[in-house]
């Protein structure tokens, strides 16, 4: 996919990146690396070193630990912060409530290079309602990426102007 211009990839697991990626990104500095799953304070250093943006930045120790190695680094990563847009107890993220006051401080207090939001729609449910919530959320805050749709949602997603989109499995199959 590489050879025919596709140059954003994304990854659930940091060990699984390094693994598939480390040689492939020297050879193409083109290239930009996804993280889109959960992202545990454990492996923020190694994360800084292979992605190029972050679609999971779903708490105050999180957002501390990747300031802290990014000076460490002296590296500037494209972050997205993660909404609980449903309030689902089982799923990580802001709630849509303390949004703006966390965002000012990953900006304000910790310099974050925030460039969007990013949320994982209740399943089951019509994702143009959260997709909404999600839309009014980035104009609020004058962001203007968006990281939300999947295989199931995509198209709706774009309605609502939708940046970057998750279609993993519909292009390379269920996740074994």
């Amino acid at each position: 996919m590489i050879d025919y211009g596709h140059h954003d990839y994304g990854e659930n697991k940091v060990q699984e990146a390094i693994e598939k990626w480390t040689v492939i990104k020297n050879k193409n500095q083109s290239l930009n690396l996804h993280m889109v799953g959960k992202l545990q304070t454990n492996k923020v250093k190694q994360a800084l070193k292979i992605f190029d943006y972050i679609h999971s930045l779903d708490s105050e120790k999180l957002a501390k630990k990747i300031s802290k190695e990014q000076k460490d680094l002296k590296k500037n990563i494209k972050l997205f912060i993660q909404v609980n847009i449903g309030n689902e107890i089982q799923k990580n993220g802001i709630d849509i409530n303390d949004l703006k006051n966390f965002y000012k401080f990953c900006t304000n207090d910790l310099g974050l290079n925030i460039i969007g939001l990013m949320c994982l729609p209740p399943e089951g449910l019509d994702p143009s309602i959260y997709f909404d919530k999600m839309k009014k959320a980035s104009d609020n805050l004058s962001l203007k990426e968006l990281s939300m749709g999947m295989s199931s949602d995509y198209m709706t997603a774009i309605k609502f102007k939708a940046s970057y989109l998750r279609i993993g499995s519909k292009i390379f199959g269920k996740r074994i």
